[in-house]
């Protein structure tokens, strides 16, 4: 299972590298769940990163900000993955054209866990537009951050059931949403290929700086917990 850590500027993607995250994922959490970072500030998080990790980026959510905006600074940056999400439009959202997304960085789309307050298609659905709109991926989270985390919403056999229907569909799996470490092992049980984090990598939450030192309290224990379990992790 991969660490994923989101991050603000440079500064905290360079933390991130440090503490031993395998992606680095450029998201502004005041701007939302999926909130965009400014153009420039993608660009100096692109060039902290470099090569030495791929790097994702938040695009939003497709029934209300600016995707085009933002998918062609993700481009000109030389991202690895755009996320995508679709709070604000339950009804169109299986009408995207796939189009836009078959060159350039892959599509992670974005299901929520609380999707009804979002107004967004149910987790299933989202696999499915996934499918359909060619994306590498599907991230289950929290559209709410100021509500519960992911395991306090989701069962542990319906985290599992949907880590499974998503790669049966041949879409990489990945977790997020106020994970702890103490999510950890329910995560890896769930059988997902990434697990996502940013306030818990943080000193002072959701809105704090990121810390080398808590990323890497979370990659020992996701190394720990991986080492009693048999991966076969897929390329990305």
């Amino acid at each position: 299972m991969r660490l994923l850590v989101s991050v603000r500027n440079a500064v905290e993607a360079q933390a991130a590298l440090a503490g031993g995250a395998d992606i680095v994922d450029a998201k502004e959490p005041l701007n939302g769940a999926l909130g965009q970072v400014e153009p420039a500030t993608l660009s100096s998080i692109a060039a902290a990163v470099a090569d030495a990790a791929p790097l994702s980026v938040a695009l939003g959510d497709a029934g209300k900000d600016d995707i085009a905006e933002g998918l062609r600074a993700a481009a000109g940056a030389g991202v690895a993955f755009v996320k995508l999400g679709f709070a604000g439009g339950r009804r169109v959202t299986i009408d995207l054209p796939a189009h836009s997304f078959l060159a350039g960085p892959a599509l992670i789309v974005v299901a929520y866990a609380d999707y009804a307050r979002a107004d967004a298609p149910p987790p299933d659905d989202v696999i499915e537009i996934g499918r359909r709109m060619n994306a590498r991926g599907v991230l289950l989270d929290t559209h709410d951050k100021s509500g519960p985390g992911l395991t306090s919403m989701i069962p542990a056999a319906a985290l599992r059931a949907f880590v499974t229907r998503a790669r049966s569909c041949g879409l990489i799996a990945a977790l997020a949403g106020k994970l702890t470490d103490d999510d950890i092992e329910l995560v890896c049980e769930a059988g997902a290929d990434i697990a996502g984090f940013r306030g818990a990598a943080c000193e002072g939450g959701r809105t704090g700086v990121v810390s080398a030192a808590r990323v890497r309290a979370l990659r020992a224990r996701l190394d720990y917990v991986t080492s009693k379990t048999v991966f076969t992790l897929p390329a990305i």
